[in-house]
């Protein structure tokens, strides 16, 4: 075996490596499972009490690995996370606000009528949240100007190209209002969708309500409110400004001081208190929850020459000493401890400081705060604006932004600006050598530098003492794109999984009991050689959970799905190893020979095998989202660990006990396998028209009986539907629930999580979804209160209900359809390159496409038949694993075809695929009874709620195998084979003779 100390080193390293991310999953586990304890209060869990202690100990010490610390943060990153279906996660509804599209659609109209007639809507909104605004708006103008026509607001150059002019009536123009909000609202789905797959979450949901400007999103696993506010609520409103030097504001504070002081004297005669006081603001608070600051060298001399003209000012007039000095007192720098920035907001908003500072004289906050001797301080910058109040430039020129490195080695933010960015950006610092300009986002200083020459070029970069995690973040938010409104969070709580703990601990102990079959199967089929199989499979799972960990990514159902594919892959393997050992074994060869030559020959197919689910996994990963990336992320990262595990670590280990020995213990078959699938010899392409025929009635029937049906039963995060939310008296399982209402939704797709509190669940329906109307959803109300009838004496109480759309937006269908097509384009592109014959892969993709058919035409079919299985997300994910498990095992036949050619070039096409599907048949069924087997315990013990995605990959596997030996090679022999008859003269019926296999057999050394 080559480079055997390179497979081991990086074995151990790989090891080694997912051991050490794997403590942090069970560190992550213990302080959850903590916080539950702490939360617990007679036998029930306040979610607020929980989410309350993990945010005290989200930067705090949780463990030291080592000799160094990690916080909860830490641990979060770096552990093993579980899904929104098997974890629970935050639920936040957002709010995207179209008072702000229907001001700027005005130019900002100062108009009474017009503010009026928004501050009247906003109120009516209150009352009537499911109307929308924008005819709220339009009843109220009604009322405040009911002579009066919109036009005369809205008829403006901007609004000139959407159809509003000086005559348009009050129809039109609401019109045009709506479908610019209709827009925005769309836009903010888009740009969220985009932050929220870049948040490092893996199956997020976010859906539309219906009739609002509300989003609902979740997000697995999330323990940090803070910052999925911030991802969700940031308005990325990026900008560049100019700095007023201190020694050139300092007159101003001198001047104030004066004021303020004699202010504060005629406070006291009067009894008053000296300093003004105002609510907190909880903006500024909230901004000074991070710490650290902005190291850099410019930044540190920015603030050495503030702090001696701070002086300098202090001496001119000791009276600074009074107010100002209380409240600015950072060392070194203007700014001001943590605890006095709400009284610093405050002061800067009253008459007395407005009238002494200029107009173009803005103070704004650093973004994080420095320690300094043990206090915390803001620094305050000065901000010199326009009287436009307008940036010289601002975040819409960015073009790209990513989480970069400085020369240093902190977190920094690299942007890349436009053509006409970069112009301003050279104009701007051309004008300010010398000098500083802030770089501020949402109205916090990030970064003020020092200008030291012209830039030109447009590439910059924004540094704050960032965490790497922050400079990601922030990278997104300016990558996604600044939100056409503002947004603001109206509902946010913790929910439980979607599939129930009871469904959870079916699935997993159904999952493990499928995992034991398999290796006692190993074991009774290849004796010594199928427990080397199951220690490679055993590997193979601990790295995929390693790797998973490794890189923050949470397990889905979905992913489950990948994984289940791995391991046949993983079996698959080993199994064409073996075969090929027992094949040189009964060919006379010796042991070490046997197996030398065993894995050498099985090599190509499993690199094949291997590199097509590879293909499959990087073209879904990149185009797909939520659980079609999960699935292929998963996937691509089982194709490397089986790879590795079934290829080189069970070859290692053969090695190992067979060193040194002309004889071994170790077996490749047992006597219950010995003489099983020896010499088979079927007339297997013979009977393709059957076949051909059988698969078209199948399908036909299936999509007849789908039309027939009403269309295909979808489950509701594709259909939307209505939402709401339920109080009982008591706890209740959400699985118990959900099975009670099946009956009265009329087996329509329902989903049911836990919502804030063990009491309260959140129940989705798809039943009527296509109704909208108020008669449907007295209709869905009514079927829900007969539903929970059952439950009278816990007294449920439906606090609220809303309309949603579909999880899964239509450009994320066709997203999906797309990387499907691409998958399908991929594996025919490779497979020509591989076996150098348009055929081979028209077939290979034909059969696939037949595959995904045949699944989904057997639901309609099960539907008649009185099995109600619902096509959901993990639907989709049921039939990729099938292309994805078909595409192995054509791939494994079509390599043997290759090799009896190549080594019997007299031969032809007819008369070599016989005996080459005979020559896999072995290895094509011991890989369909292993990972049959695995989803037949699952469909049978893993519960309800799993029943529909193990249904499909059942059908799948069984259709999967059926079409690699009756579709896809048949294919070669109607298309490639003819030709190839003609030109030899030959006869295109393939061979079946007896003598034939048995002939290859020996001819292939």
């Amino acid at each position: 075996m080559r480079n055997k100390g390179l497979i081991i080193a990086l074995t151990l390293i790989v090891s080694l490596l997912c051991a050490y991310f794997f403590t942090f999953t069970f560190i992550s586990r213990r302080v959850q499972a903590n916080a539950v304890t702490y939360a617990t209060h007679n036998g029930t869990v306040d979610q607020q009490q929980r989410q309350h202690y993990l945010d005290s100990v989200w930067r705090a010490p949780v463990a030291n690995i080592l000799g160094v610390d990690y916080t909860y943060r830490d641990v979060r990153g770096s552990e093993l996370g579980l899904g929104l279906d098997l974890k629970g996660g935050m639920h936040v509804t957002l709010e995207v606000s179209p008072v702000e599209i229907v001001r700027a659609m005005a130019g900002n109209s100062k108009d009474a009528n017009f503010n009026k007639a928004l501050a009247q809507a906003q109120e009516l909104q209150k009352t009537n949240p499911s109307t929308p605004f924008t005819a709220l708006f339009a009843q109220a103008y009604r009322t405040v100007a009911p002579n009066d026509k919109l036009a005369r607001l809205f008829a403006n150059t901007t609004n000139k190209s959407r159809g509003i002019d000086i005559n348009s009536t009050n129809e039109k123009v609401i019109g045009a209002i709506d479908k610019e909000v209709e827009e925005a609202i769309d836009r903010s789905f888009n740009i969220l969708r985009t932050r929220v797959d870049k948040f490092g979450v893996n199956q997020p949901s976010i859906q539309r309500v219906k009739g609002t400007g509300r989003l609902q999103i979740e997000l697995p696993g999330v323990d940090n409110p803070d910052r999925v506010r911030k991802l969700l609520q940031g308005q990325a409103k990026l900008e560049f400004w100019e700095v007023w030097r201190t020694d050139e504001f300092a007159p101003y504070f001198n001047q104030l001081n004066s004021v303020l002081s004699a202010k504060e004297e005629a406070d006291k005669l009067q009894g008053t208190a000296a300093a003004p006081t105002a609510k907190k603001d909880t903006t500024a608070t909230a901004a000074t929850a991070a710490t650290g600051d902005s190291t850099s060298l410019a930044s540190q001399l920015a603030k050495k020459n503030a702090a001696k003209n701070v002086a300098k000012a202090d001496s001119a007039n000791p009276q600074q000493s009074s107010l100002l000095a209380r409240l600015f007192t950072m060392p070194g720098a203007l700014g001001s401890n943590v605890r006095d920035t709400a009284r610093v907001n405050s002061l800067f908003k009253t008459q007395e400081v407005r009238a002494v500072l200029p107009p173009n004289l803005t103070f704004l906050w650093d973004v994080k705060p420095t320690t300094i001797e043990g206090q915390e301080y803001l620094q305050l910058y000065a901000i010199r604006k326009s009287s436009a109040a307008t940036p010289p430039l601002a975040g819409d020129v960015v073009a790209d932004a990513r989480q970069d490195y400085d020369q240093n080695g902190r977190p920094e933010v690299s942007m890349q600006m436009s053509p006409n960015g970069a112009h301003k950006w050279q104009k701007l610092t051309a004008a300010n050598i010398g000098r500083q300009v802030a770089i501020v986002l949402d109205d916090y200083v990030y970064s003020a530098p020092v200008v030291q020459s012209e830039i030109a070029g447009g590439n910059s970069s924004i540094s704050g003492n960032f965490t790497i995690e922050e400079a990601q973040d922030l990278a997104n938010v300016l990558k996604a794109g600044k939100l056409p409104a503002p947004t603001r969070i109206v509902e946010e709580a913790v929910v439980g999984p979607s599939l129930g703990q009871e469904a959870i601990n079916q699935g997993l102990y159904s999952s493990v009991a499928g995992l034991i079959i398999i290796m006692v199967f190993m074991a009774i089929y290849y004796g010594r050689a199928g427990l080397v199989a199951d220690a490679a499979l055993l590997f193979n799972m601990f790295l995929i959970l390693g790797v998973l960990a490794q890189f923050g990514t949470a397990l889905t159902l979905p992913g489950i799905a990948g994984m289940v594919l791995t391991f046949g892959m993983s079996v698959d393997a080993n199994v064409l190893i073996f075969e090929r050992i027992r094949e040189e074994l009964n060919h006379g060869h010796g042991l070490k020979d046997a197996i030398n030559a065993g894995y050498k020959r099985a090599f190509s197919a499993i690199f094949d095998s291997n590199v097509t689910t590879m293909l499959i996994a990087v073209i879904l990963g990149f185009f797909g989202t939520g659980p079609v990336q999960n699935f292929a992320i998963t996937l691509g990262i089982g194709v490397l660990t089986s790879f590795l595990s079934a290829v080189y670590i069970s070859h290692l280990i053969i090695e190992w006990l067979t060193k040194g020995k002309d004889t071994s213990k170790i077996t490749f078959s047992t006597f219950l396998s010995r003489n099983l699938f020896q010499n088979v010899n079927f007339d297997i392409v013979g009977k393709r028209k059957i076949a051909y025929a059988f698969s078209t009635a199948v399908i036909v029937v299936g999509f007849v009986l789908m039309a027939i049906q009403g269309g295909p039963n979808l489950g509701v995060d594709f259909r939307g539907g209505r939402s709401y939310l339920v109080e009982f008296s008591k706890s209740e399982a959400a699985s118990d629930v959900k099975e009670a209402l099946n009956d009265d939704f009329k087996g329509a797709g329902t989903e049911v999580k836990t919502f804030g509190a063990a009491n309260r669940l959140r129940i989705t329906t798809g039943y009527l979804a296509e109704d909208e109307s108020t008669a449907g959803d007295q209709k869905v109300l009514a079927a829900l209160t007969t539903g929970l009838k059952q439950y009278g004496a816990d007294n449920p109480k439906v606090l609220s209900t809303s309309k949603v759309g579909a999880t899964i937006a239509d450009d994320i269908k066709k997203t999906s359809i797309l990387s499907l097509g691409l998958t399908l384009l991929g594996i025919f592109v490779y497979v020509l390159l591989r076996f150098e014959k348009w055929q081979y892969s028209m077939a290979a993709v034909v059969a696939l496409f037949h595959d995904a058919l045949l699944v989904i035409a057997a639901f309609p079919i099960a539907r008649a038949l009185g099995l109600n299985y619902e096509m959901d997300q993990v639907f989709v994910a049921a039939v990729l694993t099938v292309i994805g498990f078909s595409m192995n095992d054509t791939v494994v036949i079509y390599d043997r075809i290759r090799e009896y050619l190549r080594e019997n070039p007299n031969l032809t096409f007819a008369q070599v695929v016989n005996p080459a599907l005979n020559s896999t048949f072995s290895r094509t069924m011991i890989t369909f009874t292993t990972v049959f087997l695995v989803v037949l315990v699952l469909y049978i013990f893993g519960g309800e709620t799993l029943r529909s995605f193990s249904f499909a990959m059942l059908v799948g596997i069984v259709f999967g195998t059926y079409s690699s030996l009756f579709i896809a090679t048949p294919l070669i022999l109607d298309t490639y084979g003819r030709k190839e008859a003609r030109e030899r003269g030959t006869s295109n019926t393939p061979s079946v003779a007896s003598a034939d296999a048995p002939k290859l057999s020996t001819a292939v050394k």
